[in-house]
């Protein structure tokens, strides 16, 4: 059973909100304009790396210390470009515990010039870089769908 359940703009379907909104930091890290995924434990879905603001954290400093955590790469916070924010209301995560959060994603990309030795966290199954192509068959969670999109589309 799955830990969390996303939602994009599915007002039929998502669950009102039980908590404040969540500031969250997700990475888009390129390398050979193919995009690093990880296979998330918490949904068994793709998506970018990147998680929670920690209280008094602000994005960039939660991109450097998720990206250490989940890729165990350090990674200065001053590396990382601001490429968009992804505010829409719609945007829920849904969690087992009956906890239910907006989400507002502010977006970082980082390219590597050479592929890195990562080493796969806890809250990962799997890490790989994709093409654009390859990504057709690939389950994304739906609150990152349109980021990964719009990054193939006009690399942000």
């Amino acid at each position: 059973m799955d830990i969390v359940t996303f939602y994009n703009c599915d007002p039929k379907d998502a669950p009102r909100t039980t908590m404040p909104a969540h500031l969250g930091a997700n990475a888009i890290l390129t390398c050979r304009g193919r995009l690093l995924l990880e296979r998330r434990r918490d949904s068994n879905t793709w998506g970018l790396v990147g998680g929670g603001c920690k209280k008094y954290e602000n994005g960039r400093d939660a991109i450097a210390r998720e990206v250490r955590e989940e890729l165990g790469l350090r990674i200065p916070k001053e590396a990382f470009t601001k490429l968009a924010v992804y505010d829409n209301p719609g945007r829920i995560a849904a969690y087992r515990d009956g906890s239910v959060w907006r989400m507002v994603i502010v977006v970082y990309g980082y390219d590597f010039d050479r592929e890195p030795e990562m080493k796969i966290s806890a809250e990962s199954r799997e890490l790989r870089f994709f093409t654009r192509q390859a990504l057709s068959d690939v389950e994304i969670a739906v609150t990152h769908r349109d980021i990964v999109e719009d990054w193939f589309l006009n690399r942000m």
